[in-house]
């Protein structure tokens, strides 16, 4: 069997998308939810992965851009597979803990993102027509998450064993 050169080798390497997202919540199991201006459905606190930069970092640069919050990020909960689709390549979602959140400090968040159209809290129920299925899915395995102190993995929204 012949070995590539390294170089070769390396630029063969699968390069994903990944992005990176955080969860916030609230007492009555709502989920904090951003409208965005650049797409139909509606998304968590979160963006794509720049060059050079963690998904960690990614989280916190979101959170602070979209919402102004400034306080640290919690623990990974979730990492989620999602498929090619489309023009958009396969890739990895982080999901970040972002805690507790009072209802009246969303009430009171005026974004000043221009990507940002509206923030609220929401139950699942109340928003599958605003949100893909896979990102509902990781949602509810991320919130399981939290509450169980592990990590969910999933593959398309689909919590896996």
């Amino acid at each position: 069997m012949d070995l590539l050169p390294y170089d070769e080798y390396a630029k063969s390497l699968n390069r994903k998308r990944t992005a990176a997202g955080v969860l916030f919540y609230d007492s009555a199991g709502r989920v904090l939810l951003v409208e965005t201006s650049y797409k139909v459905s509606w998304e968590i606190p979160g963006g794509a992965v720049e060059a050079h930069e963690t998904p960690w970092a990614t989280a916190q640069r979101e959170v602070e851009e979209e919402l102004g919050f400034h306080e640290p990020i919690g623990r990974l909960v979730a990492i989620d597979h999602i498929p090619e689709e489309g023009v958009m390549p396969e890739g990895l979602a982080f999901i970040f803990d972002g805690g507790l959140v009072a209802e009246d400090a969303v009430a009171v968040l005026t974004s000043a993102d221009p990507e940002i159209l509206s923030v609220g809290l929401y139950a699942l129920d109340d928003v599958v027509d605003k949100i893909k299925p896979r990102l509902a899915g990781r949602i509810t395995a991320a919130l399981e998450a939290i509450g169980s102190g592990g990590l969910a993995l999933c593959e398309n929204g689909q919590r896996v064993a």
